[in-house]
């Protein structure tokens, strides 16, 4: 059983591995996905967040934040109807809690932007991470084996109909260790670029959480790695291409059991089997 969000076709899921796909949205909302989660202790309960955060000439609206108990037949509107929504993650041993990040609407200045908590399985929410006016979370994840441990990543950047500008004085890396009631920005001083930044995609391995990836975009963009949860980054991988187009491109994932095993997303899907000290193209 899997679930996809398309761009401008709201969700789609199949029973058969992909065999067969049916729309599941169509009577309750559409246009395009940015988040998707599925809860981990009940497949039936799923989270999707609309709106593009991939962002290239053209960006695409979504619909807020809704949610379904049973599998996709009936959906609930959470909120959010107006903000693209980057990312969903929820308590992996409490259903009832969960995060997202809001990334704002991607052509002006609105304040709802930052990371969200909710107590009761999305009824409210509380704003534990704020953006400025044009800074959004652009990305967000929990350590599965500790989820009081939570990293974010903040987004500067503007569209209008004939530009855009990526990165700005509000873009940085966060980490909470108190499930989302305070973060502390980690910079220079945890071994991250100088600078002005932009774009951060995340991702931990699963199988020694400590380990922490980060794709940094900067003036020379960076793939950096933490051993420690982020104490301390160490630059990995300062090729040319390893953040190639960041605000389109910016997406890594580790795999469940091998730490050094990274996959990366851009032109090509690449795969790095050395800690992302070198990439080479599966796709």
């Amino acid at each position: 059983e899997y679930w996809m969000g398309t761009t401008g076709g709201g969700v789609y899921k199949t029973t058969d591995g992909g065999m067969n796909w049916a729309a599941v949205t169509d009577r309750y909302f559409g246009g395009t996905i940015g988040a998707i989660t599925v809860d981990p202790l009940n497949p039936d309960v799923v989270w999707v967040g609309g709106g593009e955060t991939d962002i290239r000439g053209n960006t695409s609206h979504g619909d807020g934040l809704w949610k379904t108990t049973d599998g996709g037949r009936t959906w609930q509107m959470l909120g959010f109807r107006d903000e693209h929504i980057s990312t969903i993650r929820i308590h992996p041993t409490n259903p009832s809690v969960a995060y997202i990040g809001v990334f704002g609407d991607v052509f002006k200045a609105t304040p709802n932007r930052g990371v969200y908590k909710t107590t009761d399985g999305g009824k409210s929410w509380r704003q534990v991470l704020a953006g400025d006016a044009r800074t959004g979370a652009s990305e967000l994840v929990i350590d599965p084996q500790n989820p009081n441990r939570l990293y974010a990543s903040m987004w500067t950047f503007q569209r209008t109909p004939y530009s855009f500008k990526s990165g700005g004085e509000g873009s940085g890396l966060y980490r909470s260790v108190d499930g989302g009631e305070t973060w502390r920005q980690l910079g220079v001083a945890e071994g991250l670029p100088a600078g002005e930044l932009g774009r951060i995609a995340l991702a931990l391995a699963p199988s020694e959480p400590r380990i922490v990836y980060a794709l940094v975009e900067a003036k020379k963009n960076l793939l950096m790695r933490s051993d420690d949860g982020g104490d301390r980054f160490v630059a990995v991988n300062s090729d040319v291409n390893v953040h190639n187009r960041p605000f389109y491109f910016s997406d890594l994932s580790v795999d469940p059991q091998q730490p050094n095993r990274v996959y990366k997303l851009s032109v090509v899907g690449e795969l790095s089997t050395d800690g992302g000290k070198s990439f080479e193209p599966f796709i």
